[in-house]
């Protein structure tokens, strides 16, 4: 299993635990790749995974830039059109080795 399935592995049921549902994982689009789109109660949440057991890399924090986020807005748009719902927002879930943080509301 790569690295980032581990971590999105973590994540999912991170959230899960939170009463999300989780209704897609790794959807792709001609922009890119959400890792998690679920339902937050009537709130529909595309989620950004990052993780890192090392410094290695950098922070996995660090690794979401403005390119990164531009174009997970990109593919949430795409992912509206096609399934318009009235409440959406976007979180960020970091995994650094057992830990998770969550950061809501990103958009």
């Amino acid at each position: 299993m790569r690295k980032g399935a581990e971590f999105e592995e973590q994540a999912v049921k991170y959230l899960q635990d939170l009463g999300y549902k989780i209704l897609h994982r790794n959807y792709h689009c001609r922009f890119g790749e959400i890792d998690i789109i679920a339902l937050d109660g009537n709130v529909l949440v595309f989620v950004e995974v990052k993780g890192g057991r090392s410094k290695e890399y950098g922070d996995p924090a660090e690794r979401i830039d403005e390119r990164k986020m531009r174009r997970i807005r990109l593919c949430m748009e795409d992912f509206l059109q096609k399934h318009p719902a009235e409440a959406y927002r976007i979180e960020v879930v970091l995994v650094r080795s057992k830990r998770v943080e969550h950061i809501r509301e990103v958009l």
